[in-house]
This record gives structure tokens, sequence and C-alpha cells, in this order.
């Protein structure tokens, strides 16, 4: 699987699973995560790629925590969750 930057993912495991986040970039077998909220570009989440699901290909990186939120928040409201 590819993990590009910008792609929105789910949490598949941990205490935020089922949460949605947005890739900021991969490393190694890691991905670094961002939600807007609890985890913001300036403290993203690193969690492993076998424990994340590309969701949908977004490609734009968030220039803000606004963005990231706005991002995810859309994706929820088009496709009915939460």
């Amino acid at each position: 699987m590819e993990y590009r930057a910008g792609d929105l993912a789910r949490s598949l495991a941990g205490h935020d699973r089922g949460n949605h986040f947005i890739i900021l970039a991969e490393a190694g077998e890691y991905v670094i995560l961002v939600d807007g909220i609890s985890r913001t570009l300036e403290k993203p989440k690193k969690k492993k790629k076998k424990h994340i699901q590309v969701i949908y290909r977004n490609g734009g990186v968030p220039a803000t925590d606004e963005a990231a939120r706005l991002s995810i928040r859309d994706y929820e409201r088009e496709n009915h969750l939460k």
C-alpha cells in the first residue's frame, strides 16, 4: 500500500481506533498523522502503517490545524460518519 502525504486515514488499532487522521509524512514503517484537534501540526502522532487504513486520496497537506479539521469534517459529513 502506498502512503502519501495528504491522504486521509482511519486508525485500526489503539485508543484512537476509528478516528480519522491526515497523513503528513511517511517514515520507514511509520506514518506521521494529524487531526487538527488533539494531534496538531506542532504535535503529530507517529503510528505504524499496519495500524492505519488509507480511506481517501486527498492529495493536499493541510497548512493549518483548522484546514486539517475541516478536511476530516467534510469527509465525515459526505460519508455520513459521526
